[in-house]
């Protein structure tokens, strides 16, 4: 995210309908096959998920796949180039990013 808004003036990617979610799919796998970082933000409080957005914008839409890890730490979320699904995934990891600006 920081490199984002530091190099690019941007945000990582937020994701609002399926058509977007297929629309950034195709963007990244046209240049990896490695799931790149968009900006959604999760954490399990409670034994419940909290998503957001790292630009702020309303929460309303997912496509998480179908099993995904409650974690106790906040994570970071990756786009699948393959299946275009969602996956909560520990922030350190270095991947490639869509960043929107």
């Amino acid at each position: 995210q920081r490199y984002c808004q530091d190099v690019y003036r941007g945000q990582l990617a937020s994701v609002h309908s399926a058509a977007r979610n297929q629309e950034l799919q195709k963007l990244a796998r046209t240049y990896t096959i490695v799931a790149p970082w968009i900006g959604a933000v999760t954490s399990c409080r409670a034994g419940q998920w909290e998503s957001r957005w790292e630009d702020s914008s309303p929460w309303n839409y997912a496509n998480w796949a179908p099993i995904h890890p409650c974690h106790t730490v906040t994570t970071c979320t990756t786009l699948s180039t393959r299946d275009g699904l969602w996956r909560s995934r520990f922030c350190f990891q270095l991947r490639p990013f869509i960043c929107q600006y």
